[in-house]
């Protein structure tokens, strides 16, 4: 797939954007005074290094970890029987088999297989600086991190340098994220075409799944699909209730697409032919202007605070129920920042800016106990030096915007 005259498929692209994430990594390192860091999230591993293995078994199970030095090799430990992955990756300098660290993945004995994992990390830091000292990591087991110490480690936080690398994407990121945007937006496409009443919320989202994955998308983070009194509040996981003529249908994608980057907007349809009814539309309304007010703040150098204080306010009859947050960062995940509402009299917690490179996600819904439905909008922005773009290009339910 070209982007411009990219082509996003060439194994040498993927590797020029393996190496550039590398190098962001070992610059937030540096920046953070970081010498050495041990990961075992897979998003962190893969956006370190471009190696991937079973990503969501190893978001519940840690079965692999990766040892990074600012100045030094690059170690994958990775699953028995998975080390040929990683074959020709010009981020790794080495593969080992990597020692089970929780309950499950240790057999029963995560302690010793912690503490023989903590003195083989501790032997190669000591052959490669002279001593054990500062270590990042992220989401070890208590039992790998008690490890790390007592082979006497002092533990710093690794989430902190990884949200530092992940936060500005480089250019080719940016190609790759577009790209994953595309390929998301089809999906939701083919998903809409066949969206009936009659249909159960599972059957009409695994036409989206289905898209994404034939697209080379990797996994969907959430079941946010719901239909009917199911939009109203939020978060409800889509199932087995049959959609009906007229029902709101609210999907928000999660959806971790091409080369693992997520593509995260939402959109609500109106199922069937039915007319929209007065309420139906008064809810998308608010919550088409609560997005593009909100969007039409953000852009380079505009600060957090500025962006949640001028933020559209929300009517109180829907603010018990409204959406957590203003927005959120997101690259290969949900990232930094999520954008907490401005509390009156209190001092804003975020003292941070926009910055060209960043990709955040602005978040809508307005909902109504009353009625019992709700209406879920949401856009991905590009920051660039002049100002945004939106990266999902989606159209809008003009049912429910007459």
């Amino acid at each position: 797939m070209l982007d411009g005259d990219i082509d996003l498929d060439r194994i040498d692209v993927r590797h020029d954007l393996y190496l550039q994430r590398l190098a962001k990594t070992r610059r937030a390192m540096v920046d953070h005074d970081v010498p050495v860091m041990l990961v075992r999230d897979p998003i962190n591993i893969r956006y370190a290094t471009g190696a991937t293995n079973m990503t969501v078994f190893n978001l519940c199970v840690p079965a692999r970890y990766l040892l990074v030095f600012a100045d030094g090799p690059v170690i994958l430990f990775d699953y028995i029987g998975g080390e040929h992955l990683a074959a020709g990756l010009p981020t790794i300098d080495d593969v080992r088999i990597a020692r089970g660290l929780s309950h499950v993945s240790a057999n029963g004995f995560p302690a010793e297989e912690s503490h023989a994992m903590a003195g083989e990390i501790a032997a190669i830091v000591h052959d490669q600086l002279g001593e054990v000292g500062l270590l990042a990591v992220d989401s070890l087991p208590f039992a790998a991190v008690d490890a790390l110490r007592a082979a006497g480690f002092v533990i710093t936080d690794a989430d902190a340098v990884m949200s530092r690398a992940r936060r500005v994407k480089a250019p080719l990121e940016v190609s790759y994220m577009r790209e994953a945007a595309r390929r998301t937006v089809a999906a939701v496409r083919d998903m809409e075409a066949a969206l009936r009443p009659g249909m159960t919320e599972m059957e009409v989202w695994s036409r989206f799944v289905g898209g994404l994955i034939a697209r080379h998308g990797e996994f969907v983070a959430t079941r946010l699909f719901a239909s009917g009194p199911n939009t109203f509040p939020y978060f409800k996981e889509c199932g087995t209730r049959v959609i009906e003529d007229g029902d709101l249908v609210c999907i928000d994608t999660d959806a971790v697409s091409f080369e693992s980057y997520q593509t995260d907007f939402s959109r609500t349809f109106l199922a069937g032919d039915r007319p929209a009814g007065a309420e139906q539309r008064m809810l998308y309304r608010r919550a088409y202007e609560q997005l593009r007010h909100n969007v039409a703040l953000i852009g380079p150098g505009v600060t957090f605070e500025s962006v949640a204080r001028n933020a559209w306010v929300v009517p109180e009859e829907h603010r018990s129920s409204r959406y957590s947050c203003i927005g959120h960062g997101i690259g290969m995940i949900g990232e930094y920042p999520n954008l907490p509402f401005h509390t009156p009299g209190m001092p804003y917690p975020l003292d941070d800016a926009f910055e060209p490179g960043m990709v955040f996600c602005v978040e809508s819904y307005i909902g109504s106990a009353e009625g019992v439905q709700g209406v879920k909008l949401e856009d991905q922005l590009l920051i660039t030096e002049t100002g945004v773009e939106i990266m999902n290009d989606y159209p809008f339910e003009a049912r429910l915007l007459s």
